[in-house]
Order: C-alpha cells, then structure tokens, then sequence
C-alpha cells in the first residue's frame, strides 16, 4: 500500500502552508491558546479549576496522519470535533476515571474513538496526558481492505470508549512516544517513503493493540505454502533493494493479510517481517561494503543502493545486527583487497 503526498493533507494544509512533517513542540499558557495549537481540529477548552494554566502540546502531522501528546495543566471541559472523513483514537495515560468523553468514563484499559464530522465533549482532570492518531477515512479504509483483508465498515467500534486491555494500551503510548522522541531528535523532515512507512506502523498498531477488531478468526496456510511465502518475500525485497519494502506492499503484492504474513514469517523464520526485510537489506550492504574498494564505493554508495537513505539510522542498524561500524566493514575490504593485490603483485 502506497500513501502519496496530497496538495489538501488531513490537518487542511493548502499549497501555500504544506506541513511540515517535523515535529513541532509548543507550549501555551491559556487553555484557549492550547485549543487552537492543535491543528485542524474546531474546538473550544473551558478551565475549570483555579490557577494559572500551562498545556503542552508535540505533534506530528503527516500527509494523512496526524499524531500527537498533549498535557493540560487544570481540569478542562473540552468540545472537540476533527475534520470530516476522518477518525479520531484518544490513548489517555492517566489513572482510570480522570477523563470523561461524553460523560462516559474513560477506563484505565480502554481509548477513546470518534469519527470525524462529529462534535464530542471530554472531560479532563487536571495533571492529563492523552495520546492522538487522527487519520484520514480513506486510507484507513483503504489499510483495512488491501493490508488487513477486511472491510472496515463492519469493523468501527460503535462506542466512544474502546476497552484494549492495560498491556496494550501501555504498549500503544510506548510506541507513539517512541515515534515522536526519535522525530523530535531526528530534527528534519520526513521523506516521503519515511511518511508512508510511519503512517503504515502507526496503523498496524491500532489493529494490534484492537483499537480496530481484526477480521475472522486466521485460516493459516499450509507449511509448504508459508515457506513459500517467505521466499517470494525475500525475492520480491531482493528485486527492489534500492527501496524500503514495507510490509502492506508486501501484502499487496502477495495477497495476503499482514496477519497471514506475520504467522509465516514467525513460524518459518521466528521474526517479524519488518525485522526481517531490514535484515536481508543490511545483510546485503555488507557483502557490498566488503567489496566496495574495488569498486570505489563509499559508504554512502553502498547505503544508498540498500534503500538506507537516513546514514544515522543504517550506521546505528548496522552496528546492533553486526558488531561494528559500516566503515569498519569498508576498511576492512580495503585492507583485504591490499593484501591480495600486493600478493598477486609479487608472484
């Protein structure tokens, strides 16, 4: 599945004011000015509790996609409403009962959900953190359809609060921390393959935790067959390493499920796909690296060719699977090719 830059992206960006697909951090010091901090949505914060207030607010916005943190100093009543066509997942970090969403108690295990279009109410108690994913319909339906082999319509919670189960949830906001930590720190924009790539995780995630249910309960494949989906993955990998393969192409192109792929991958390889596709990649850099001095080749050559463009990341992938650096390999190869030339010199 291939998410394409739009002129008009989910936060309502026009051609004169495009995202810019970095985090942004704010802080306000006016439960109104936290309101309109955040982007694209129509909504209205009363304080409710005495002193000065102070909110927080990360936020990623991509071309589909929109994830954030926010934190509100004092109890708030909050009228919220998201664009329409879109869905909205609220993921509190607080106790159970501290937070309302139209005057349901959002329990300790569960998320908030509401679709766009829609106004809603929440209720937050003072010292909130809470999670967003806002995303647009069509892609999520497109997702469910061409990745999670479901129809997404039969599938939307039909309540405003979505008990996942604690383990869960905290793996959910772990996740999403994680995800704007590493775009804070990283500092510059997002490709537009990284864009795709996160939106795709971030979507995966929700049908993991069971913000989204998934389908009918999975028919695996025969052996011969999960073997054989795994080859064809590889190859498929193989033929286009210039690129990161993610897993809903894969799933396009295999036809299969991203649970299909994922019991195949595990059972045949005990890996992840993800996990997998990056491995071969990297595997595949370092034959390069170990011949690249006689071919001129730098680091970055060889990268490139993988489908490794952020150099950071590759030389931080690289040295956790293998033990050293990318310019250790090259030196090495270099030291090896000396060696024999000089050797092939003197007979």
């Amino acid at each position: 599945m291939t998410i394409e830059a739009h002129p008009e992206s989910l936060t309502g960006s026009t051609l004169a004011q495009q995202p810019s697909f970095c985090v942004q951090t704010c802080v306000a010091h006016d439960a109104d000015e936290q309101a309109r901090n955040l982007h694209g949505w129509h909504q209205t914060y009363d304080q409710l509790t005495a002193g000065r207030f102070i909110g927080g607010l990360t936020e990623l916005c991509l071309d589909d996609m929109q994830v954030f943190v926010e934190t509100t100093s004092h109890t708030l009543r909050q009228t919220c409403e998201v664009r329409k066509d879109a869905y909205w997942f609220g993921i509190p970090t607080c106790p159970a009962g501290s937070g309302r969403i139209d005057a349901q108690v959002i329990a300790g295990d569960a998320l908030a959900f509401r679709p766009g279009g829609i106004e809603f109410e929440l209720l937050t108690s003072a010292g909130y953190e809470i999670f967003g994913v806002v995303v647009k319909g069509e892609v999520l339906r497109r997702y469910a359809a061409e990745v999670e082999r479901i129809g997404l319509a039969e599938h939307l919670p039909n309540t405003a609060v979505v008990p996942i189960g604690l383990p869960r949830k905290e793996r959910l906001c772990a996740s999403l921390r994680q995800l704007l930590d590493d775009g804070a720190a990283r500092g510059t924009p997002l490709s537009t393959l990284a864009r795709g790539n996160l939106q795709a995780s971030v979507l995966a995630s929700l049908f993991d935790v069971g913000a989204l249910p998934g389908g009918e309960p999975l028919a695996m494949p025969a052996r011969a067959r999960r073997q054989s989906i795994v080859s064809e993955a590889r190859e498929y990998v193989l033929a286009n390493r210039e690129r990161a393969v993610n897993v809903p192409e894969l799933c396009e192109r295999l036809h299969v499920s991203r649970r299909t792929l994922q019991y195949c991958f595990q059972d045949v390889l005990g890996m992840a796909p993800a996990i997998y596709l990056r491995t071969i990649r990297l595997n595949g850099a370092r034959r390069d690296l170990c011949n690249a001095s006689r071919e001129s080749r730098s680091v970055q050559d060889v990268a490139a060719a993988w489908g490794f463009w952020h150099l950071s990341q590759f030389a931080t992938d690289y040295r956790k699977l293998f033990g050293m650096r990318p310019s250790d390999t090259l030196k090495a190869g270099i030291g090896a090719f000396q060696t024999t030339a000089s050797r092939s010199f003197a007979h």
